[in-house]
């Protein structure tokens, strides 16, 4: 709608925001792709929040691949005032992730500063997000004899509505359990964190849980390929309208597309879903491959 309404920064943050989900499920190219197109459009610009939330879908990219130094690289812009990647905001959203890469690649003194302006940042407001980033942090950051307590907090606090951060919050507990050494206790926020992964699609980190499961000496069945996971938003949508019966007029004049192209697109969502024909749909949405 924004590239019909000729509104290219409004594109740009849908672009930058779209990378963010392809970076969640593991979509290396798609991330790129859309994160090349949003910045060609930020950078002359400077516009801040694409530039930033394009850095932000790298950097998480980067941790899905295990690329620490590389997601370092990225998310560090955030939190640079001389960057033009650089968001007051926005940066709240990528604490995390930050410490997160700082850890993996022994850059945790580099980032003290940071996380001491951010702390004192935390003071003066709610936001959620600074908060749950901030639990998570502290956690990460901790010296490995001291950090238990720290997690016990993360995971104490009220994250009902935020599965992915409770999530990411049970695998490095998991992770720090088992590097103490402590086994068998680590198996639980390890499974926990697997489930609700599988459930989000969030399949880098799915991985990830399941490769500290095999370390901790259990193995995990393979996770099926889901609908969600070969087709783009768009695709699934039209996928499910037509499983439901709608044809392909009526789904095109419910998303504004004319019936040719919703024809086009079907063409290239049965081939992806290894099917041949629409009758076939349902099944092949609900059904892991």
């Amino acid at each position: 709608m924004a590239h019909e309404t000729s509104q290219p920064l409004m594109r740009a943050i849908a672009q930058a925001s779209g990378a963010m989900v392809a970076a969640l499920r593991g979509d290396q190219d798609r991330v790129e792709s859309l994160s090349a197109a949003a910045e060609q459009v930020a950078l002359p610009v400077g516009a801040r929040p694409v530039l930033a939330t394009v850095q932000l879908a790298r950097g998480l990219a980067a941790l899905g691949e295990g690329r620490y130094a590389d997601a370092y690289d990225h998310l560090r812009r955030m939190h640079d005032p001389a960057d033009p990647a650089f968001h007051l905001a926005l940066r709240c959203f990528a604490v995390a992730e930050l410490a997160d890469a700082a850890v993996h690649t022994g850059q945790s003194h580099a980032i003290a500063g940071i996380m001491e302006e951010l702390e004192t940042m935390a003071l003066t407001t709610p936001s959620p997000a600074l908060h749950a980033d901030l639990r998570y942090a502290r956690a990460v950051l901790a010296d490995e004899a001291a950090a238990e307590p720290f997690f016990e907090a993360a995971l104490a606090a009220d994250l009902r509505r935020w599965p992915f951060v409770r999530a990411r919050v049970q695998l490095a507990y998991g992770e720090w359990l088992r590097r103490q050494r402590r086994t068998a206790e680590s198996r639980a926020p390890l499974r926990i964190a697997r489930e609700t992964f599988d459930a989000l699609g969030v399949i880098p980190w799915s991985e990830r849980a399941r490769q500290e499961l095999r370390a901790s000496g259990e193995n995990s069945r393979s996770r099926g390929r889901q609908a969600r996971d070969v087709l783009t938003a768009q695709e699934f949508q039209i996928a499910q309208m037509a499983a439901d019966g709608l044809t392909n007029r009526e789904i095109g004049e419910k998303l504004y597309l004319s019936h040719r192209t919703v024809s086009s697109h079907l063409y290239r969502i049965f081939p992806k879903l290894a099917i041949t024909s629409r009758s076939e749909l349902s099944t092949a949405l609900h059904t892991p491959a």
